[in-house]
């Protein structure tokens, strides 16, 4: 028995050819657009036009395909099922015997075909991208890196503190650093220096430094002009970017969230961990959102209806809006500390689902 028919075969390439032409039509929109809107600076910062083409354009195209990844979802299906439901061809379908759970078998495949693709896209390929498209953006358009912070606070380690006044990246120094170390929450010893380096590998130098040890009701006092140390630190843990997280793999991203969880930072600046977190869960959480849709779609433009499918069109732009709408403000609840943010990615999947069943058995058989 083939697994897939001629009739399956015909969907899926409907299905998929659909979904891809979308992209292209509206991704090469919003890159007119774009490059309207940013001409002006490539002019007067210079851009190179290899760099604008292939450092920016080239990692610009594959970002914004996969965020708007659920919305062509939703165009294609809904596009596509409506001209078959107005030519008469899923008509012929169920009169010949075919159930309409069977009819949604080629679907569920090129919505695991498009879940896939986009997950290995957000997870693994897009973050090397955006690297070099977000470097470019800082050089060319708009600078929007962290480069300096201040009263850094963070646990270095069980029971070791980190305080630093104020540090620069672009020098690697700071001053004012203490480092305080615990044990069953007295303190056993604090070093402090006015100035410290950052230099590779975890690896810090420390100028005009003292340390106090207490042993007791006894107190040691070593002082110094220089001394290298290692701090379990990098100037990356608390020099975060509002979208740092974009350029991150979905292994590294995990690592990096446990890592400042355990440091105890709840937010880097204007940066909470929470946005982390919330990308964390998204880029799984896309996965079910395109199966999701899918049903959706299907379901609702598969019956033929009076004005053609103009209507099945508007209520599916209706739905898929909602959604993107639905996904931004749970979200924000996250960030406000409403609900974790794991709970704030899925409800708009967990309310859509309940959407998806109504309109499947309401769907045509």
């Amino acid at each position: 028995m083939k697994l897939l028919s001629i009739l399956d075969k015909y969907i899926i390439k409907k299905f998929l050819g659909t979904y891809i032409f979308s992209i292209a039509l509206i991704i090469s929109i919003a890159v007119v657009f774009d490059i309207n809107e940013k001409l002006d600076k490539f002019l007067d910062k210079k851009a190179p036009l290899t760099a604008i083409v292939f450092d920016y354009y080239f990692n610009f195209i594959p970002y914004y395909t996969n965020l708007f990844s659920a919305l062509f979802v939703f165009i294609a299906v809904i596009f596509f099922t409506s001209k078959l439901a107005d030519n008469s061809e899923i008509i012929a379908m169920l009169s010949n015997g075919m159930s309409f759970k069977r009819l949604m078998k080629p679907y569920m495949i090129s919505a695991g075909v498009i879940a896939i693709f986009s997950f290995t896209l957000s997870s693994f390929i897009i973050p090397p991208a955006n690297v070099t498209r977000i470097d470019f953006q800082n050089k060319y358009v708009k600078d929007k890196s962290v480069e300096y912070a201040t009263n850094i606070q963070l646990q270095v380690d069980s029971g070791v503190i980190l305080y630093i006044d104020n540090f620069d990246n672009k020098t690697r120094k700071g001053t004012n650093l203490a480092l305080d170390k615990f044990e069953d929450k007295e303190l056993k010893s604090r070093l402090i220096a006015k100035r410290v380096e950052y230099d590779t590998a975890y690896n810090w130098k420390l100028s005009n430094y003292s340390i106090r040890d207490f042993e007791g009701m006894r107190e040691i006092i070593t002082t110094g002009t220089q001394m290298d140390t290692t701090i379990n630190v990098v100037p990356n843990d608390f020099l975060v970017s509002e979208n740092d997280f974009e350029q991150m793999t979905t292994p590294q991203l995990y690592h990096y969230i446990n890592r400042q969880k355990a440091r105890g930072i709840a937010s880097v600046g204007e940066v909470s961990i929470t946005q982390f977190e919330i990308e964390f869960h998204k880029r799984f959480a896309s996965i079910f959102s395109a199966f999701i849709l899918t049903i959706i779609g299907a379901s609702l433009s598969a019956r033929k209806v009076k004005g053609g499918m103009g209507l099945n069109i508007g209520i599916g732009l209706a739905l898929s809006v909602s959604y993107i709408m639905f996904q931004t403000v749970s979200s924000s609840f996250a960030v406000s500390g409403v609900m974790t943010p794991m709970m704030a990615v899925w409800i708009p999947n967990i309310v859509f689902i309940f959407i998806a069943a109504y309109l499947y058995t309401k769907a045509p058989n």
